[in-house]
């Protein structure tokens, strides 16, 4: 992976782009006015997979360019993570995809997902990891055991809002077994705003996460 990568990016500035390894390109921007990550994965085969078509489809259709685009795939359905894909989808015939909990929320879904589901791009294989409590369908998406993207289910210091202390435990327990009980500390994530980050660097603060109760 290239050590030049720092995955800081802001709307309408230049995209993050970093090297995955076996030929899998990842390329991130921020769209729209809630600094929005968009992530495209581009294989070197020319297949692309689009996560969160948050925004500014303008700016994600110059992105994907000619090569057209296999799917996206839409973290949770919460609006500013789907602006731009009704847009994108009609114009590169790509699948939609979310998590089935979510899907009603979303405008176009063509496939649903369920935990430990796969997606596929240019013979690569992101694994389906479903986390509730964020919104019911939140998923992480897993390359490798290596790279996540997050959604807003987790980012550096904490997980995204949640609307009970339910949801809240939901969360936690989810996060705690299916993402830091599974994964080791040098894998990275990639979330749904703003900086990325190890969970290495995030596992010390997790009993801190859970008692503050949101």
């Amino acid at each position: 992976m290239s050590s030049e990568y720092t995955g800081d990016v802001v709307t309408g500035g230049e995209p993050a782009v970093r090297d995955l390894g076996d030929g899998l390109t990842l390329t991130k921007v921020s769209v729209g006015p809630m600094d929005n990550n968009a992530y495209l994965l581009r294989a070197a085969t020319g297949e692309q997979l689009l996560i969160d078509a948050a925004n500014d489809a303008g700016t994600l259709l110059a992105l994907i360019g000619p090569a057209g685009l296999r799917a996206v795939v839409t973290t949770h359905r919460h609006a500013d993570h789907w602006q731009a894909l009704e847009e994108v989808v009609k114009a590169t015939g790509a699948e939609s995809l979310a998590h089935a909990d979510d899907a009603s929320g979303i405008p176009v879904v063509t496939r649903t997902l369920l935990d430990d589901d796969s997606v596929e791009v240019g013979g690569h294989t992101l694994d389906v990891i479903h986390v509730v409590g964020h919104t019911p369908g939140s998923i992480v998406l897993s390359y490798r055991g290596e790279h996540l993207f997050t959604g807003d289910s987790l980012f550096p210091g904490g997980h995204g809002r949640t609307a009970s202390p339910e949801n809240h435990h939901q969360i936690m327990d989810d996060l705690e077994a299916r993402v830091f009980g599974r994964f080791g500390d040098t894998t990275w994530f990639y979330p749904g705003h703003g900086k990325d980050s190890t969970l290495g660097a995030e596992r010390p603060d997790l009993q801190e996460w859970r008692a503050r109760g949101w």
